[in-house]
């Protein structure tokens, strides 16, 4: 089975357009980097290191700190499939994470985003 196309994107070539999306609805930079880090579980120079690397979107997720337990919360639907429902794993994560960046771009405070 081949893997999906996003897996062997670098996470840096995607990550521009998290901020542009976010920072089209009045949000900020930081509140995106605050939610990859909140999910991943890397710090803020770890995250910055890995978007420096090129890092693709497996290995970074495979090789995440700590993918926070509270993301299992996150509901709902992301292009047109419900994310609790993405059987594969790594194709979850992603999906969690575009969910909570369409969530800041919807004007949602970062609490509820953040599951808190």
């Amino acid at each position: 089975m081949t893997k999906h196309k996003i897996y062997t994107m670098s996470f840096a070539s995607v990550y521009p357009h998290y901020i542009n999306k976010a920072e089209r609805k009045g949000r900020t930079k930081g509140e995106v980097d605050e939610i990859i880090r909140w999910h991943t579980g890397y710090s803020q120079e770890e995250l910055e290191a890995e978007i420096e690397k090129k890092t693709e979107f497996e290995t970074f997720f495979e090789q995440a700190p700590e993918l926070n337990p509270s993301r299992k919360a996150i509901k709902g639907v992301i292009c047109g499939v419900r994310v609790e429902d993405i059987e594969e794993p790594i194709m979850q994560e992603i999906r969690y994470l575009d969910k909570m960046i369409d969530e800041l771009a919807k004007g949602k405070k970062m609490e509820k985003i953040l599951r808190t």
